[in-house]
């Protein structure tokens, strides 16, 4: 019987306060480091929690738009984009550092990583950011984008990552937020939507499209709100198939 290895990330440290609960059940967390949300208290609160239930931690810097919680798409040059992503990294690599932690991986947050899906230029300015990152962490990216594909190119380790709690477009990128069909919010759907692109490599669009993706990760949002339902049935539920928490 064929079994499984997979990590389950979640998006922390935006203010709702839940980690304790979701950590539990989860191997990675992308931890919001100023962009979009976060602060030093939260990130060390946080930073502190993740190694108690021996969660990798990551950063997930954003476009800095805290009024919109980094979700709309923005215009910026380069340079200040550089700029932002580089700070907010550092701020959350100070803080592991003093609690004598490291960065696992990297994952773009919201509008910032819808648009790396598909903005070749966009991709470049984000992997100059990072690129000292290179050889010490990992991207998390998703399956056929432009942004998994140039980093690879360049060197960069890539994770595939899918969502649980998100349903697809046939191009294989999210159902809008606006839309009422964007958010899977019942534990049993999320649980057959993750057995099917684990166990058959396929995904179920939101127009009942099937269509081929990878993942090795997987993504339940912090502030989805049933997040903390879906990731305790995973957790008995994913073991009944052979398909395990990567620790």
């Amino acid at each position: 019987m064929k079994s499984w290895e997979i990590d389950i990330n979640c998006d922390v440290g935006e203010g709702f306060n839940n980690e304790a609960e979701l950590f539990p059940f989860i191997s990675s967390c992308n931890l919001a480091c100023g962009g979009h949300a976060g602060d030093t208290e939260t990130m060390n609160r946080v930073i502190a929690l993740a190694n108690e239930h021996h969660v990798k931690i990551g950063v997930h810097p954003s476009y800095p738009d805290r009024a919109n919680f980094g979700r709309v798409s923005m215009t910026l040059p380069g340079s200040e984009l550089k700029k932002s992503i580089k700070d907010q990294i550092s701020q959350l690599v100070t803080q592991l550092r003093a609690q004598g932690s490291k960065l696992h991986h990297i994952k773009a947050h919201g509008a910032l990583y819808n648009d790396l899906s598909a903005n070749k230029e966009l991709v470049m300015t984000y992997l100059e950011s990072i690129e000292k990152y290179k050889t010490t962490t990992s991207l998390y990216a998703p399956f056929g984008s432009v942004f998994a594909a140039e980093a690879q190119r360049q060197g960069f380790k890539v994770v595939y990552e899918a969502f649980g709690d998100r349903n697809y477009n046939q191009d294989l990128s999210l159902v809008s937020r606006k839309d009422p069909d964007a958010l899977i919010l019942e534990p049993t759907k999320v649980a057959d939507h993750l057995l099917m692109i684990i166990k058959k490599g396929i995904v179920c669009t939101v127009d009942r499209k099937f269509v081929p993706i990878k993942a090795d990760t997987f993504c339940i949002h912090g502030d989805t709100p049933s997040a903390y339902q879906i990731l305790m049935y995973l957790s008995q539920e994913l073991p009944k198939h052979h398909i395990h928490l990567k620790k």
